[in-house]
């Protein structure tokens, strides 16, 4: 056995029948997806000091090009933007651009699909890791902890921004979104959840500005509003998706009423027809309903559980079509061949939680598959 790479656990293990719905493919705005099991966004912290992916990632993302999309790491829309964990991806230099066309052209060559994750990360940076001071929609600082590079330390109180930067925010997305796409990605994917920047601005708790986005869910929405309608004129409604996690406090950020706050945001975003919508939340909260009430187009689920996917839930709530299709994390970050696994009813790898964030190949690009392991078997 490889180091790093844990055991196989048989209670994790699911087979789909032929005619699942998960297994069944789907047009997710312009791009044809080969089955509904998507691969859900993962910070793997290895990229290069200066934002550049690690020369490892073209093979990581490679190998799991079976998945129905493949939604990248968070990766940052400018140098301000970054700070949240050490040695995270950027898309806002030609370094950065031509290294992820690397990585495109590699998963395209195995039949992939492929969004970048867009982000800002907000006042979750912190300055010992990006080199500026965190900013926020007002100067509240988040109940955490940050990995610098000397170790553990509180958040601190970000700087709130003015008016007449939000623009420049936007325009950041906006440029960040053309490069993801001149360097060959199928689409990019808002980060709009999680505690990062536009998250916070629809918080009733954590933005107490007094101007346009401030207050009324309409203002407070307004900031990740005008990021999609900015990405979608850059590149086309169609290569444009959003994730959100309404109520579900990640990143310490609270919401008082996510209902009315999210009907603010897709009652605005919906007529442009992006590709999907990404929404992170326990499907057993009446959340759940009312999110998926108000959106018309494809709905894709993220549990968020950290025990370990169910993936007879999610094949149930895909066959009932309360969703469209599923972004799983762990189970891809462990099982390349995730897909092989689940059609065969074969024992899934278990991730190895002390190689999710460490430099090098161990716990990235060296978890075995179906056909690695009969290999060895038979050697």
């Amino acid at each position: 056995m490889k180091p790093g790479v844990a055991t196989s656990a048989p209670n994790v293990a699911f087979k789909f029948d032929d005619d699942a719905t998960l297994l069944a493919p789907l047009q997710v705005g312009d791009t044809f997806a080969a089955n509904r099991v998507f691969m859900a966004p993962l910070t793997r912290s290895r990229a290069q000091a200066d934002g550049t992916p690690s020369y490892l990632a073209a093979q990581y993302y490679a190998q799991r090009a079976s998945a129905g999309l493949i939604i990248t790491e968070a990766t940052a829309v400018s140098k301000d933007a970054n700070g949240a964990y050490v040695n995270t991806p950027g898309i806002y230099t030609d370094r950065h651009q031509q290294k992820w066309a690397d990585i495109a052209s590699a998963v395209h060559r195995e039949g992939g699909r492929m969004f970048m994750q867009l982000w800002h990360v907000g006042r979750m940076g912190h300055p010992d890791i990006s080199g500026v001071h965190p900013v926020a929609p007002s100067a509240i600082a988040a109940n955490m902890t940050a990995h610098t590079p000397t170790g553990r330390k509180p958040l601190v109180v970000p700087r709130a921004l003015e008016t007449e930067e939000i623009p420049g925010i936007v325009a950041d997305f906006r440029a960040a979104a053309r490069r993801a796409v001149d360097a060959g990605m199928d689409g990019v994917e808002i980060h709009g959840a999680n505690g990062y920047l536009l998250h916070e601005f629809q918080s009733d708790v954590v933005n107490q500005r007094t101007d346009a986005y401030g207050g009324s869910p309409e203002n407070r929405a307004r900031l990740t509003a005008e990021v999609v309608e900015a990405v979608v004129d850059e590149i086309g409604a169609g290569r444009v998706g959003l994730r959100i996690s309404p109520g579900n406090g990640v990143g310490d950020v609270q919401e008082n009423d996510p209902v009315a706050t999210y009907e603010a945001l897709l009652d605005r975003i919906a007529p442009l027809g992006i590709a999907y919508l990404h929404v992170l939340i326990d499907p057993t909260l009446t959340t759940f309903g009312a999110i998926r009430a108000l959106w018309p187009g494809v709905f894709v689920l993220n549990t968020g559980r950290n025990t370990g996917t169910d993936f007879c839930q999610l094949e149930s709530f895909a066959e009932w079509g309360a969703v469209s299709a599923v972004a799983v994390g762990r189970s891809y970050l462990a099982n390349p061949d995730l897909i092989d696994r689940l059609v065969l009813g074969a024992e899934l790898n278990e991730p190895d939680a002390a190689t999710f964030y460490a430099p090098g190949p161990v716990g990235y690009i060296d978890y075995p598959t179906l056909a690695e392991l009969e290999a060895r078997e038979s050697a």
